[in-house]
């Protein structure tokens, strides 16, 4: 009887735990600042991974249209976190009182390239002369174009700098209708499968090797989540940087995990797109200083160009003031 009695009361108590909810999961809504791609993986592979769940949180991607449009949208409250190029935050709050920060760096070196086909007269940058070249309107690459113009030994008045449609680009390039685009490295894969089709090939003359030397893409934080959930924030970021780890060791893996949660971003791109940029992420730098951190010279450095591109008192920002090293592990 008194076996029966205690099997009984055991089999009650495992009742009871199996029936009790499991530790309610922190929800982190992730603010993209443009659409889903492979640039863009690490999140989804964090989260297709389980390394945000490991740490007990749950996230939410939204996609966006822009970095100006991140940074307004977490400045908001309606998103915790996301990404946006560090360029965009600087120069919004050397003119404005802004609650955001900057917390990890994503992509050490600049994204932009110009891009060229191969028997056509162009094959380095100082073949820009007297050259035509095109870019969107909208892209932060022209607030650049003069200084890395002059710094390889072109004068900027010497080229036919155009603006055009960020779709009609590549193919202005291939048709003929351009010498030179702007764009980013991430759109290699892009324009290199357009050149392939129609029998061509494509340069690419990274501005990271043209004298560049800046931060670009980086993780930005609604500054009351820092205040009111440091903890998470700190979980989040280190859920994120093994992701971005993970991507990297694992481009093709990576590319299925975003085409799972995204199916019309096809896996083959995407993968291709993450080995594209690795040098983006992977770098001098990134190994220097420990990746996502932000080294304080080259933060100088970005800012110094900034000001410089947008006519700007450098006095009017500490770029130091902008970001904040409280939240990611020194490597």
């Amino acid at each position: 009887m008194i076996r029966k009695t205690l099997n009984t009361v055991a089999l009650s108590a495992a009742l009871c735990l199996s029936a009790l909810p499991s530790q309610a999961l922190e929800t982190v809504v992730y603010q993209l600042d443009w659409l889903p791609g492979g640039d863009k993986a690490p999140v989804y592979v964090a989260q297709q991974k389980g390394f945000f769940k490991e740490l007990g949180l749950e996230v939410k991607i939204a996609q966006g249209k822009g970095s100006t449009d991140a940074i307004t949208k977490i400045a908001a409250g309606h998103a915790d976190v996301g990404r946006s190029d560090i360029v965009a935050l600087l120069a919004a709050k050397a003119s404005n009182t802004i609650p955001v920060t900057g917390v990890m760096n994503v992509f050490s070196e600049a994204p932009y390239a110009f891009f060229t086909v191969k028997g056509r007269g162009v094959e380095s940058i100082q073949d820009l002369a007297e050259k035509t070249v095109a870019s969107s309107p909208f892209t932060s690459s022209n607030l650049f174009f003069p200084y890395v113009v002059t710094k390889n030994g072109l004068e900027e008045s010497g080229i036919r700098h155009v603006k055009a449609n960020p779709g009609s680009l590549a193919p202005m390039l291939l048709h003929g209708r351009t010498d030179a685009i702007t764009s980013w490295v991430t759109d290699t894969v892009t324009i290199q499968t357009e050149a392939e089709k129609i029998g061509l090939q494509v340069n690419i003359f990274p501005w990271y090797g043209a004298g560049l030397n800046i931060y670009s893409s980086s993780v930005i934080a609604n500054d009351q989540f820092l205040k009111d959930r440091p903890d998470v924030a700190k979980r989040f970021l280190q859920a994120l940087k093994k992701g971005m780890i993970y991507t990297w060791q694992h481009p093709e893996e990576a590319g299925e995990m975003v085409h799972q949660v995204v199916p019309e971003v096809d896996p083959v791109v995407a993968a291709n797109t993450i080995m594209s940029i690795r040098q983006l992420v992977h770098n001098p730098s990134s190994e220097a200083h420990g990746l996502g951190n932000f080294e304080k010279n080259k933060l100088a450095e970005t800012w110094r160009l900034i000001a410089l591109a947008q006519d700007i008192d450098p006095a009017k920002l500490d770029p130091e003031s902008a970001i904040s090293r409280d939240f990611v592990e020194a490597n």
